[in-house]
């Protein structure tokens, strides 16, 4: 009888090791494709702010009167530089700490690119026209490295609160990352006064 109890104890910790260790390496695997994620996304800011210089210098030469909207530009993506976020500390906090520089530079582009509204010979230049799409399809690009990572978190975080999958990362120290959230007011409509 003795064997037989001992037999059941020494297949449920066999068992047990061995969904311990599946579970350990998943959730290291779903970990490097959050952090990877995490990468793209800085990426594709680290683009933006990269073809700022370029738009504000294009921008500068036909609009000598507005160095305040430029400044602004220019200040946005120095503030927004200094932010960088450690992938294994992606919690909320951090998270909309970035989110919210991020959000600082895209209103100064803003304002920027409606301050072109008033200068059509700038609007016409191929320079600026160029720039313009860049920056455009990085907005793009920046939208769906964005709902990449979120996508990425989602997963990761399912996993890491899933039975049996939660004891092993209890042990191991993984816990929920944070995602993106919308801006706050944006799920209001803007108001469109003619």
């Amino acid at each position: 009888m003795k064997k037989i109890v001992l037999g059941v104890v020494a297949l449920i910790v066999v068992i047990t090791a061995i969904s311990s260790c599946n579970g350990y390496n998943n959730l290291v695997s779903l970990d490097e494709t959050v952090k990877n994620k995490w990468s793209n996304v800085e990426t594709q800011y680290q683009r933006r702010s990269d073809l700022i210089p370029n738009l504000v210098s294009t921008v500068k030469g036909a609009a000598k009167f507005e160095q305040g909207t430029l400044t602004a530009v220019i200040e946005a993506r120095a503030s927004a530089s200094k932010i960088t976020i450690d992938p294994d500390k992606l919690n909320a906090e951090n998270i909309e700490k970035y989110q919210q520089a991020q959000g600082q530079i895209t209103q100064a582009l803003g304002k920027l690119m409606v301050l072109t509204e008033n200068y059509p010979d700038l609007k016409a230049t191929q320079q600026f026209s160029d720039l313009s799409a860049q920056l455009e399809g990085t907005e793009n690009r920046i939208t769906v490295a964005r709902k990449d990572f979120n996508e990425s978190v989602l997963t990761f975080n399912t996993k890491v609160r899933s039975f049996p999958t939660n004891l092993t990362a209890g042990i191991f120290g993984f816990s929920p990352k944070a995602s993106f959230q919308a801006d706050a007011g944006s799920q209001n409509a803007p108001k469109v006064e003619f």
